[in-house]
């Protein structure tokens, strides 16, 4: 595999008003461990906005993606590059897997004051940090915006003699650690659901086996070779499969039933007391200027409302949610609270 990208040496909500943040630190850690890039796309289109100018200088944009390619992120990071083609110009992805995203963070963290660098970010790696007991802390970065939200489904191969929620729930509850779970990284969005269903059923969450993976492609790959009893995605990430008949959804995640699965129940509606949505969103590296933190958040709030975006947004049913300044700062703080305390109660913290 090539080594990861150096460091350039080049320094460079919903609608209505978005104010803009005063950057503080968050005090919470995130692992250092070396990353590997194992995909790189690159976009070019002739002219950039001036927002872009703003905050890019001449500069070209970066995107990472912090996880193997097929999965939420990685959708994110190529929904973003599409839809900066004609403000942005010149634009690459590339892909940094491991641990929940703290292996991308951990290189990231090295680009201090580099504000043509992106990175997509979210609630699997807010629970990947109190899941790891990592070595850094998202302080390292400069948070930006919140995009989308994402539900997530319950599922079992096609082929399973488990028909329903409730059939599954009885495995459970017969012989839990039989009942194994594929999805993404540990302390993510997936494990967590795994273990407030399991909590909700009177059960150890603790005894949940989970089967982590580093992008969703390979949680797909390890459902359709019968490793695992279950799996937990996104929607978006999995709903090919459900399409061509190789996965059975059992239930969402979401409050309330989704668009594009409108016939499979919620958590709730099965007799499961459990909702949890996931978020991706968008950062920067620490060491830029006020003036360019607010230049990249201009733009990717102008990103959010292009034609492009808001088709991606209803193709992947991904819930818009755009969302910058003080009021994402204030909504991230309070993730890390609820997440590093749900990590903790699951008995799934790092520090255990």
């Amino acid at each position: 595999m090539p080594p990861p990208p150096a460091p350039d040496e080049e320094r460079a909500a919903p609608s209505g008003e978005r104010p803009r943040r005063a950057r503080g630190p968050l005090p919470y850690v995130v692992a250092a461990v070396l990353a590997v890039v194992l995909v790189t796309v690159t976009v070019t289109r002739g002219g950039t906005s001036d927002v872009a100018d703003q905050a890019l200088g001449d500069q070209q944009l970066k995107i990472m993606a912090p996880a193997d390619p097929g999965g939420g992120w990685d959708q994110t990071s190529r929904a973003m590059q599409a839809a900066l083609q004609e403000l942005a110009g010149r634009t690459e992805v590339y892909n940094v897997g491991g641990a929940g995203g703290t292996i991308g963070l951990s290189q990231f963290a090295q680009l201090d004051g580099q504000s043509h660098q992106l990175m997509t970010t979210g609630l699997i790696m807010v629970g990947a940090i109190a899941a790891n007991g990592s070595a850094n802390t998202l302080a390292d970065v400069t948070p930006l915006a919140r995009l989308t939200t994402d539900s997530q489904v319950i599922v079992v191969p096609a082929a399973s003699d488990i028909e329903t929620m409730d059939d599954l729930a009885d495995r459970m509850r017969e012989r839990l650690p039989s009942v194994s779970f594929a999805g993404g990284s540990a302390g993510g969005t997936e494990q967590i659901l795994a273990g407030l269903v399991a909590k909700d059923l009177g059960l150890d969450p603790g005894d949940v086996n989970y089967i982590a993976h580093s992008g969703g492609g390979e949680a797909v790959a390890t459902l359709l070779s019968g490793s695992a009893v279950a799996g937990i995605s996104g929607i978006s990430e999995i709903k090919a499969q459900i399409d061509a008949g190789q996965m059975r959804p059992l239930a969402v995640s979401s409050a309330e039933r989704v668009e594009l699965l409108p016939d499979v129940p919620t958590l709730r509606e099965s007799g499961i007391d459990v909702e949890l949505t996931n978020w991706r969103g968008v950062v920067a590296p620490a060491g830029i200027t006020t003036e360019q933190e607010q230049a990249l958040e201009d733009l990717v709030m102008a990103m959010t409302e292009t034609d492009e975006w808001q088709a991606t947004v209803r193709r992947e049913g991904w819930g818009d949610v755009a969302l910058a300044g003080p009021e994402f700062e204030e909504f991230l703080d309070d993730e890390i609270v609820r997440t590093t305390q749900i990590i903790d109660e699951l008995g799934l913290s790092g520090a255990r």
